[in-house]
């Protein structure tokens, strides 16, 4: 407890857990009841899903490249455009849904408002990164366990405020909550003190991605978000099959809240060894906790096991947050963080596509689950292929 209040009491800390858990909420909010809207709309869920992926996938393609500005600049000027700019193309998106508008029109209006969603996740990642390195660590398990915590509050939110009064309040609510978050990082202490390192030379777009030691932990993180997306589907599925279909949100639920408990866990404790081989054995971790799922027999042991095998995904998390922050150039910090916010978005897509087929085909269930373990597998796979050595500075920041 008490490396947790060590980090609370750092000046910057309750603007960056509160305001970037308020600003976070939006992500998990607005495809599901942008999903919810459309449908009730259109009566179709595929156009649903469409505009729903089309949302999803805009904010993951804008967020290096808004990234790499915020770096320039200072993330500043970025989140106050966004904020005045985010709640209009919300608007729009309302009116374009609930006027009829054609699914071409329903995609555009969609992809413009994932585009224009705050830089929130990358600039509170990028602002702990720039803490004592003392109680980083820590910092990032807070992190990482708040982003869990946005994954259960989301969703839940939005299916009270869907069944209450309606999918587009709940996409009205997700503005305010994100120019909340968005102004309040803008206006912090934190903020005010970010101070842009200048690139020594002109950059290349993808310089950042190919910085020594990062394609790995992209692509392992990756492999693991796509395993993460295969689960998220054959949870529902499973419960399904099993003839309790409304179990469906408590299953995940129960994953996330295992996963907050090994977060907190995590967070509590000083381990010695190096950030690579911590990130190589969590990664592990994850793979063993994830293998049990694959002989559920009902939807109560599925439950335990995946608060049993969850308690390994935010400590996880946060050590990988810790090693992009040790190896990201200083001058790209921001950018590196939206690299891995959408990697991660654009596996988890493809993870629950192919998911969902293997549902749908004569592997069932199963096949979906062997896939989520096998994602996980591949990415302890990953933090074994040699690859470029970081410089000396950083390989002292890995292993703080």
């Amino acid at each position: 407890m008490r490396s947790y209040l060590s980090v609370w009491r750092l000046p910057s800390a309750p603007v960056l857990l509160l305001a970037g858990f308020a600003g976070r909420l939006p992500s998990a909010m607005v495809p599901l009841a942008l999903l919810l809207m459309v449908q009730q709309q259109t009566g179709s869920y595929a156009v649903a899903g469409l505009a729903s992926a089309t949302y999803g996938l805009a904010m993951a393609a804008m967020a290096p490249v808004l990234g790499r500005l915020a770096d320039r600049r200072t993330p500043r000027p970025v989140l106050l455009v966004q904020a005045a700019a985010y709640p209009l193309l919300l608007a729009l998106l309302v009116a374009v849904v609930l006027g009829g508008a054609p699914t071409a029109v329903v995609v555009a209006a969609s992809a413009a408002a994932g585009a224009g969603t705050p830089l929130v996740s990358g600039t509170v990642r990028a602002l702990w990164s720039r803490v004592d390195p003392a109680v980083r660590g820590t910092a990032f398990a807070l992190d990482a366990t708040a982003t869990e915590l946005v994954f259960v509050a989301g969703p839940t939110l939005v299916a009270t405020l869907a069944v209450v009064a309606g999918p587009a309040w709940a996409l009205g609510v997700a503005g305010v909550l994100a120019v909340t978050g968005a102004l309040a990082l803008a206006a912090s202490a934190a903020m005010r003190g970010w101070v842009p390192v200048p690139s020594a030379e002109r950059m290349s777009p993808f310089a950042t991605v190919l910085a020594p030691g990062m394609p790995r932990v992209l692509l392992s993180g990756s492999a693991l978000m796509l395993g993460f997306g295969a689960l998220e589907v054959a949870i529902p599925a499973f419960a399904d099959d099993a003839g309790s279909p409304g179990m469906s949100g408590l299953l995940l639920a129960l994953w996330s809240l295992g996963s907050v408990a090994g977060g907190l866990w995590f967070g509590a404790r000083v381990v010695s060894a190096s950030l690579p081989r911590q990130y190589r054995w969590l990664l592990l971790g994850v793979t063993i906790g994830l293998a049990p799922l694959t002989a559920a027999s009902s939807p109560w042991v599925l439950g335990a096991l995946l608060f049993l095998g969850g308690t390994a995904i935010a400590p996880t998390l946060t050590v990988q947050n810790s090693l992009v922050g040790a190896l990201a150039p200083a001058h790209a910090t921001t950018e590196a963080f939206t690299w891995l916010s959408t990697m991660a978005t654009g596996a988890s897509a493809v993870g629950a596509a192919l998911g969902g087929a293997l549902v749908d085909s004569s592997s069932g269930v199963t096949g979906s689950l062997v896939l989520a373990v096998a994602g996980a597998a591949v990415a302890v796979l990953v933090t074994l292929v040699p690859g470029r050595r970081p410089s000396s500075v950083t390989r002292e920041r890995m292993a703080v």
